[in-house]
């Protein structure tokens, strides 16, 4: 499995913000010190307001800041809500009839449950654990201390 663009990006952009701390960080700052897309970084940063995740402040002095506390952001439940589509086959989504062996093999069950290993572990990590090293993080954006 290959998280999307989407996830990826929106991941970076959270553990921007909790390096940040209360320091507000603009989307152009998150674009270049990454090299990605900043009309791309815009769309993720609208998602993750849309999800409450992220405040936006506009304007002279604006940017973005967490919206919550890095250790009430859980990274299985953030991957869950950016991935539009976390079926491993077409077996184990909407269709299930599309494989001729559904419900005859073991390889379903043993791909849903490697899925749901995956996201037990995502579901153990909080943005704060995935950001822990602050003053390296901070270093590699540029971010003053």
């Amino acid at each position: 499995m290959k998280l999307t663009a989407h996830t990826d990006y929106g991941l970076r952009m959270l553990m921007a913000l909790a390096v940040a701390g209360e320091r507000r960080v603009t989307i152009e700052e998150v674009a270049d010190r990454h090299r990605i897309s900043r009309n791309h970084l815009m769309k993720v940063a609208q998602t993750l307001v849309g999800l409450g995740l992220i405040r936006s402040t506009r304007g002279r002095g604006g940017g973005l800041t967490l919206a919550k506390q890095p250790t009430d952001i859980r990274i299985g439940a953030v991957v869950r809500a950016l991935e539009t589509d976390t079926d491993l086959v077409a077996c184990l989504g909407d269709n299930p009839a599309s494989c001729v062996f559904s419900g005859a093999c073991r390889l379903t069950g043993a791909l849903r449950q490697a899925l749901e290993a995956f996201f037990a572990e995502l579901d153990r990590l909080t943005l704060a654990d995935v950001a822990m090293n602050r003053a390296d993080l901070r270093q590699r954006l540029s971010l003053p201390a």
